[in-house]
């Protein structure tokens, strides 16, 4: 039985429209900062960062050539499993971005760029960079809420299958890259409206299935191969590391969108919303991961994700550079920064999906302020 659920107080009732535009100016002012900076340094980040990548993937595969033995197996599945995330998070994600697009190589450009990964480049740019970063936390836009197989707000309807929603999440995260090129693909919400059949799905649909073939055919056929003897050692090797990666993926991006203090925006919030709002938005439906500058490469500097959120076009090495100058901005307009160490946040996102696989409980208070999504619709913030 759902009943309504209390909500929590408004955390912008206390800005005027006036105070978010000169928010969102300040916040321009910032990105301009960045973008006059811009130059040779980072261009020389990335270019070192995939020269590492490469090497470390190459030499691991080297060791892995000898994985009957175990010491072999282990620093070869290791390396791969480090140079496949370096390759999803701080390289391809980024540059597809058009983060480096700057620098006018045509080697490192978000156009020519095709990642390790089996959802092809374009059709990730699409739902990421173009539905995704425009329609951030906003329910029935962004398909990355949820993923579009789970509830992830207490307004959406509760139904019996949200109490499966724990195990497709697990699941989704050992298989996070073919879940990610179905929900490029739009597959659910396609199958169900029966576009399925239409020309520009089919062609989509061979753009993955290519995708796929290059993927398991470099993985799991041509390097098993070589090893000769080592093949099925290879094999269980290439796996790990691809399920690893997935899982740490998964991981990273739950806790930019699902721990507690993250907020989640109704569609009739964003009309007419303007560009101060817009970062408010993104400001509000992200959070951040505290740690090491290793674990920020690791994660891509998406453990920045709010930074990322408000400027996804910066080069992300310049996240942890900036960062403090936006939470000054956050305490300034009496805003929450969301942040904590991995554990804690992964707990909070897992928390959250577990939770709302259950129908609501708490009884609303008379008198409670709305979510920030009423807020902004009803005011027009």
């Amino acid at each position: 039985m759902t009943v309504i659920q209390h909500k929590p107080v408004n955390p912008i009732a206390h800005l005027s429209a006036e105070d978010i535009e000169t928010l969102g100016k300040e916040l321009d002012a910032i990105r301009d900062r960045v973008l006059a900076e811009r130059g040779e340094s980072d261009a020389t980040y990335i270019r070192k960062v995939i020269k590492t990548q490469r090497t470390l993937e190459v030499s691991s595969r080297a060791v892995l050539l000898f994985s009957l033995f175990p010491p072999a197996w282990v620093i070869g599945t290791a390396g791969l499993t480090v140079a496949k995330i370096l390759e999803n998070m701080e390289i391809g994600h980024n540059i597809l971005h058009g983060q480096y697009d700057f620098m006018r190589d045509p080697k490192i450009h978000s156009t020519t760029w095709e990642w390790d990964h089996v959802s092809p480049a374009e059709q990730w740019k699409h739902s990421h960079n173009q539905l995704h970063h425009t329609y951030t936390n906003v329910l029935g836009k962004d398909n990355d809420l949820g993923y579009g197989i789970m509830r992830v707000d207490e307004d959406q309807k509760w139904y019996p299958m949200h109490l499966g929603q724990p195990l497709w999440n697990f699941l989704n995260a050992c298989f996070f890259e073919y879940g990610i090129a179905a929900y490029d693909l739009e597959l659910g919400r396609n199958l169900r409206k029966g576009r399925h059949k239409t020309p520009e799905f089919r062609a989509r649909l061979r753009a993955v299935g290519r995708k796929i073939r290059r993927q398991v055919l470099k993985d799991y056929v041509i390097h098993p191969l070589l090893s000769g003897p080592s093949f099925l050692s290879t094999l269980a090797a290439t796996f790990t590391a691809n399920l690893l990666r997935n899982l740490w993926s998964h991981s990273v991006i739950m806790c930019g969108h699902f721990p507690n203090g993250v907020e989640t925006f109704s569609k009739t919030s964003i009309e007419g919303e303007t560009r101060g709002e817009w970062y408010l938005r993104q400001m509000l439906g992200s959070a951040n991961i505290s740690g090491s500058r290793l674990m920020h490469i690791m994660t891509g500097n998406l453990s920045f994700q709010i930074e990322h959120h408000l400027f996804p076009d910066l080069p992300s090495k310049r996240y942890q550079e900036i960062a403090p100058q936006v939470r000054e901005l956050f305490d300034r307009y009496g805003l929450r920064y969301t942040t904590g160490p991995l554990p804690k946040q992964v707990a909070s996102a897992w928390w959250k999906v577990i939770r709302l696989s259950l129908p609501n409980r708490a009884v609303a208070r008379p008198g409670t302020d709305e979510r920030p999504s009423r807020a902004l619709a009803a005011s027009g913030v």
